[in-house]
């Protein structure tokens, strides 16, 4: 068969290139907002280039890390609320450096679709960048890949890649001792872990995303679609401030799986649960699935997204500063000289 000359195109194959343009000029402003010192080069090249030195390093450690959002995407997705999701893309990755004792430098996304919708692209984009503002983080570059014949109709996924750098020699965790204090700070809600479990409760409760939320004025997909709270600058004050020894970030497992992650062997926790008031979500999912209290506090943050063991006579001092930039801190336990994770108390 003879085709004419220009008979097809890339676009007639499902792949326009002139919308990726676009966005690349919609999302520029935004990402001009996270610039920080040690930007050298960013979107447009090949690659992006970053000045430790600029930054103020002298003798840096570089950290990575990279995640994504999970099945919280398949919620924004049939909802149309897509706008927070960018926002979870970076906390997932700037939280966890951030338990390393690093600051986080930039962020690079992948963003994957079968059809590239520019304005659905771009408020994604634009909440990543948002997402970087309040991390501290440039975006620094990316991927936009359209993938006709890979992704049904108005389906998308994310991923993010993170790099935070530290002085040598302070990496954390460093020194965690038995008696040193837990001090934990409060989610906003579920973040984005667990939601394979969420969307399944949801289902058995027979609402859809759209109905009213039973604990709160939204409805219930824009209350589940509330993006993960970022630690960093609140983290990153608390460390330099000094007597911080650990911090974790409580992600997929829970309470019981994150926490021994930071702790050295034969040291555990004792965690007091009722020094916390269980948020709304985590106890409607709770009666709604009749789940025990001991599976919750291994699926879900249930209030308490991140908890930094710290030097007891430092303790007061880092809950005043924490709580004077914005955190909701609770003294939950202490480390043990007994493996594991251990409750008292009563959350449910």
């Amino acid at each position: 068969m003879t085709l004419p000359k220009n008979g097809i195109t890339y676009a007639d194959a499902g792949v326009d290139i002139d919308a990726g343009n676009a966005l690349v000029e919609r999302i520029k402003p935004a990402a001009k907002r996270t610039n920080r010192s040690g930007v050298m080069a960013g979107l447009g090249g090949f690659g992006a280039l970053f000045d430790l030195k600029d930054a103020g390093y002298h003798d840096p450690i570089l950290v990575a890390a990279t995640d994504g959002v999970g099945t919280k995407l398949r919620i924004a997705i049939d909802t149309g609320h897509v706008d927070g999701v960018g926002v979870d893309l970076v906390a997932m990755c700037v939280n966890d450096l951030v338990c390393q004792g690093a600051e986080p430098l930039f962020f690079l996304d992948y963003f994957a679709t079968g059809a590239l919708e520019t304005d659905k692209a771009a408020r994604i984009i634009e909440g990543i960048a948002l997402g970087c503002e309040r991390a501290g983080c440039a975006l620094i570059g990316g991927e936009t890949a359209e993938m006709p014949g890979m992704y049904p109709a108005g389906d998308f996924d994310l991923a993010g890649f993170s790099v935070g750098a530290m002085e040598r020699g302070q990496d954390l965790p460093a020194g965690v001792t038995a008696g040193d204090v837990l001090l934990g700070l409060a989610s906003d809600g579920v973040h984005s872990n667990g939601y394979s479990l969420v969307r399944k409760l949801v289902a058995l409760s027979g609402l859809g995303w759209e109905d009213n939320c039973p604990w709160s004025q939204q409805s219930l997909g824009a209350e589940l679609l509330t993006p993960t709270r970022l630690y960093v600058k609140p983290a990153l004050a608390a460390i330099r401030a000094g007597g911080v020894r650990a911090l974790a970030h409580i992600t997929g497992g829970g309470l019981t799986e994150n926490l021994p992650r930071v702790l050295p062997e034969g040291l555990g926790a004792e965690i007091d649960l009722s020094t916390w008031m269980l948020p709304d979500v985590f106890g409607w999912m709770a009666q709604t699935g009749g789940m025990s209290e001991a599976e919750m506090l291994k699926t879900f943050n249930c209030g308490i997204g991140m908890i930094l063991a710290v030097s007891p006579d430092r303790a007061d001092a880092l809950t005043a500063l924490l709580a004077e930039h914005g955190e909701d801190v609770t003294r939950i336990g202490s480390v043990t000289e007994t493996a594991g994770v251990h409750y008292q108390g009563a959350l449910l």
